[in-house]
């Protein structure tokens, strides 16, 4: 007899599978491409740390981790990020002086989950660092880079925010104001909270809870809710008791080079210099940065008290109780990182190796990404499957089903590395196998028929034509061409759907559909919308002279048409 118990996962956490592995994957893959564009070379640690090596670094949540049983005399826990196991690891590894990792695995944290809002207990995180000793700034600038770059990828230009701030400034600021040494993390954990807290709250959590004197509190307050580029800079600087600070010296000139350099490589324009930002961990030394975008914050109105949790009919909610459908809760940064030059130094005695790493949340990033995929109905759709073509058979009667020759076909273009696949069936029904095609949307049928494989013929069949079309039917090919025929007609659809994607995202405002007003006013700049024809335009050319097949990069098409909507 079965035993008799709930069958579930436990509190925050749960099973992957379906389309939502497909998204997760597309995100993965993105990542794991930028990280090998900047040089990244991956490492992979264990899931659990002794105790101690977590022990310290990470401030007011470090009640966060997961503890285990002692096993064998060892105290463990599980990791509660990947970059105090990355410096642990070249800690241990003396000869390595230098290196760019990257790390993606899962981490975990006792933290009251979220699920549909990303906040979870186990969940996957994707970092990229840079450890060794250069110039000021210039690989800090490389890691903002990377996360432009990742997330242009995905499709969010224009829809996010890299806040910066450095803790030299921050500490700076904090000691003009008056507070003493001892409280300077606890007080920066406070202001932290500015992104979903209003600035009366973050006070009374500083005067009432942590002690610090009102009018200390007051004078923070003038400068952490400031943010601004170049010109925060310049404020900060015309201020003499600032300007007289040694910590915000070397912080504001940390800042100058960065900014400077985020210019030269075309990273500045996401990028947000913001005094509230603060970053709780104990291991951050120099620059530090989050990465936030619509759903980020919980739903408050600046400048009135957070929204109160909800609660269920049956009482309030418990610590290890869902929260998604509490307003007070956002997903949070999607990205979050910094400097952090001491943390090496504290597992071993040799020379400090400085680091600057970033941390993208991947969980966070998927609950906004299908957010937006559900809010868009003209979203691409996600396929179960990256099949490209189904391999089918018909016939009258005394129909054989063509078993053996599909998987003869099927299995030359295994071996030429296209996705194939066939129905597992003897003798399948031919609206049996459309149907299988068409439910994982696999975009091109390789059709046998009897009387054409006798003349060694089979027939290749765009799915989803419109009538009409002059290849509704399609096309024979020889067999001995099939394979150069389909990566011809694949290579063109993906020129194509990239044209598509492209046009989409330009004709959309920050990226996502805008409010009313703002897709007024871009109808008022370009009444005729000049893109539509250029769309045509671009699929007609490509589609007549068939110039993909030649090898063209699959990005041509896309600057052809990005190029001079840019001009224009």
């Amino acid at each position: 007899m079965a035993p008799k118990f709930e069958l579930k996962t436990p509190k925050g956490t749960k099973d992957w599978d379906g389309k939502d592995m497909v998204i997760r994957d597309k995100i993965f893959s993105t990542i794991t491409e930028v990280f090998k564009r900047h040089g990244g070379v991956t490492i992979d640690t264990p899931v659990f740390e002794l105790k101690e090596v977590l022990t310290g670094k990470y401030g007011e949540d470090s009640k966060l981790i997961y503890d285990l049983a002692d096993q064998g005399g060892e105290l463990c826990s599980l990791r509660y990020d990947l970059t105090v196991p990355f410096a642990r690891y070249l800690a241990m590894n003396r000869d390595i002086q230098n290196i760019r990792r990257y790390h993606i695995a899962k981490v975990y944290r006792r933290d009251q989950p979220a699920m549909t809002k990303g906040r979870m207990r186990e969940f996957y995180q994707c970092d990229f660092d840079i450890a060794g000793s250069y110039d000021a700034m210039i690989p800090d600038a490389e890691i903002i880079k990377v996360a432009t770059q990742i997330f242009d990828k995905l499709g969010w230009k224009g829809t996010y925010t890299i806040k910066l701030n450095h803790r030299k400034i921050l500490d700076g600021i904090f000691q003009v104001c008056g507070v003493p040494e001892d409280k300077i993390r606890t007080i920066s954990s406070a202001v932290d909270k500015l992104d979903k807290l209003p600035w009366a709250d973050v006070r009374k959590e500083m005067t009432l809870e942590k002690g610090l004197a009102e009018d200390v509190a007051d004078r923070i307050g003038e400068w952490v809710v400031l943010k601004g580029k170049k010109d925060l800079l310049v404020k900060l600087r015309a201020d003499e008791k600032l300007a007289a600070n040694e910590s915000m010296k070397q912080g504001m000139d940390d800042m100058e080079l960065l900014l400077r350099y985020l210019e030269k490589w075309k990273a500045l324009d996401s990028v947000s210099f913001d005094l509230s930002l603060a970053r709780g961990l104990d291991y951050y030394t120099g620059v530090i940065y989050e990465i936030v975008t619509e759903g980020s914050a919980p739903a408050t109105i600046e400048g009135e008290p957070a929204p109160k949790q909800k609660k269920k009919k049956k009482g309030p909610k418990g610590e290890d109780d869902d929260r998604s459908d509490d307003p007070s809760v956002g997903v949070g940064s999607v990205a979050a990182g910094g400097r952090y030059d001491n943390l090496v130094g504290m597992f071993s005695g040799k020379g400090q190796i400085p680091c600057v790493g970033i941390s993208f949340g991947v969980d966070r990033i998927f609950s906004i990404t299908k957010a937006r995929m559900a809010a868009d109905k003209s979203h691409e759709q996600v396929r179960n499957t990256e099949v490209d073509v189904f391999v089918m058979a018909f016939g009258g009667k005394g129909f054989t089903g063509l078993l053996e020759e599909r998987m003869e076909v099927v299995d030359m273009l295994w071996d030429s590395e296209i996705k194939s696949e066939i129905s597992y069936k003897v003798k399948p029904k031919l609206p049996q196998q459309f149907k299988q095609a068409e439910v994982n949307k696999v975009p091109f049928a390789v059709i046998l028929g009897e009387d054409e494989l006798a003349e060694r013929k089979v027939k290749i069949k765009e799915m989803g034509l419109l009538e009409g079309h002059p290849e509704k039917d399609g096309v024979l090919v020889l067999i001995d061409d099939l394979v150069k025929e389909l990566k011809k007609r694949l290579q063109r659809k993906k020129e194509l759907d990239d044209v598509a994607r492209v046009a989409e995202g330009l004709k959309v405002v920050h990226g996502i559909k805008g409010d009313k007003k703002e897709e007024a006013s871009v109808a008022a700049a370009a009444p005729a919308d000049p893109l539509v024809p250029k769309v045509e335009e671009v699929a007609s050319a490509l589609a007549e002279e068939g110039k993909l097949a030649d090898g063209a990069a699959p990005e041509s098409a896309a600057e052809k048409l990005a190029g001079p909507t840019e001009a224009s």
